[in-house]
């Protein structure tokens, strides 16, 4: 066990508590990592909220990437000292729904996350929880191995770990949860981290038009860098406008803000036959109402992605090497780099919409 330095959610809507932690030892198919750099997600913006509940006092944060510091007994695939970046998924790979390639659907994985012991607590014992069993704003954590993926030398953690949350929630939704042909039409509804994951996915899919939609201009700027080749503003009649820019609906609409209304947005802009998929977190209780003749008469499809849909590993694997050979844009997406210090200063900018992704870096 270890003692190490944590930013605590203790209250809702309170600022984070930066205080010492232990973290466990390792179990057999555990690795501990030094973490280095964790992405700002919306979605612990839920968490911090209320929104979407969790048990206080809880570390947030799962969009990591780090250096292994120690592993379990029976882990064979990492060492200390390699380069990681974290999935939020991790699987048994056993399950019927791991085996047949739906592992972010795995059907134990409330079993593999148990331990015999916390694996966070406060000096005087009180157990602290971690946001999907990671806890990435947290200097040190355990992961299992099988939610570590191996990153070449030559890409920095400063970007790699968008690739452990936003980047394989956006381009899996494309290929994985939608799966979206070449030459097809996409609209994305909500353009920051996850939605501009979503353009890149769409652009590499060959996609022969991306409308991105968003209330920022800003934002909307930046979707032209990722691969938007059309972009119309939230206030305007958006099903109107799509269908002046391109003569009908989309064949695919990608909803990246998580509530009722863009949900809604997404099925209207679809032309008929054409799939809606929704990515972002809604808040807990949210619920759909929807025109049934849109499904009867359209034959539209409503479809969610997790996490991407896929498998993890070799997801990540993947776009690790995209980003390598320049097809993927992972340096363009970070509007800032903070240190660990500065979180809440982090998520307050998140808030006003002028960034894609902000990164904090827990090494200062």
């Amino acid at each position: 066990m270890i003692t190490t330095q944590a930013a605590l959610l203790t209250a809702l809507n309170e600022p984070l508590e930066f205080t010492d932690i232990r973290v466990d030892d390792p179990e057999p198919h555990e690795v501990r990592v030094a973490v280095s750099n964790v992405g700002l997600c919306h979605s612990d913006l839920h968490y911090m909220t209320g929104t979407v509940h969790a048990d206080l006092p809880v570390v947030v944060g799962h969009e990591l990437a780090g250096v292994v510091e120690s592993v379990g007994a029976a882990v064979t695939s990492l060492r200390p000292g390699d380069r990681v970046v974290g999935a939020l998924t991790p699987s048994c790979g056993l399950c019927r729904n791991c085996q047949v390639g739906h592992s972010t659907q795995c059907q134990r994985v409330s079993k593999i996350r148990q331990r015999p012991r916390p694996a966070f607590q406060l000096p005087d014992g009180r157990v602290v929880e971690r946001l999907g069993d990671v806890g990435a704003f947290s200097r040190h954590t355990l992961m299992r191995e099988n939610a570590l993926v191996k990153m070449p030398d030559e890409v920095g953690l400063e970007v790699g770990c968008l690739l452990s949350c936003c980047i394989i929630t956006g381009i899996g939704a494309v290929f994985r949860g939608a799966q979206v042909r070449p030459g097809a039409t996409v609209a994305v509804i909500g353009c920051g981290g996850v939605g501009s994951a979503i353009i890149q996915g769409a652009r590499l899919a060959g996609a022969s038009a991306i409308v991105a939609v968003d209330l920022d201009d800003a934002r909307l700027a930046a979707a032209r860098t990722y691969g938007a080749t059309h972009t119309v503003n939230g206030a305007a009649d958006v099903p109107a406008e799509i269908t002046r820019l391109l003569g009908d609906g989309v064949d695919y609409a990608f909803e990246a803000v998580g509530s009722a209304r863009t949900a809604a947005t997404a099925l209207s802009v679809l032309r008929a036959t054409g799939t809606a998929c929704l990515v972002g977190i809604a808040p807990d209780g949210t619920e759909l109402t929807l025109p049934a003749s849109d499904f009867f008469f359209g034959e539209k499809r409503l479809i969610g992605s997790y996490m991407g849909s896929g498998q993890a590993h070799e997801d990540i694997t993947q776009f690790a090497r995209l980003y390598l050979q320049g097809s993927l844009l992972l340096d363009e997406m970070v509007s800032d780099i903070i240190p660990f210090h500065a979180l809440d200063n982090g998520f307050e900018a998140m808030r006003s919409g002028e960034v894609t992704r902000i990164v904090a870096d827990l090494t200062v």
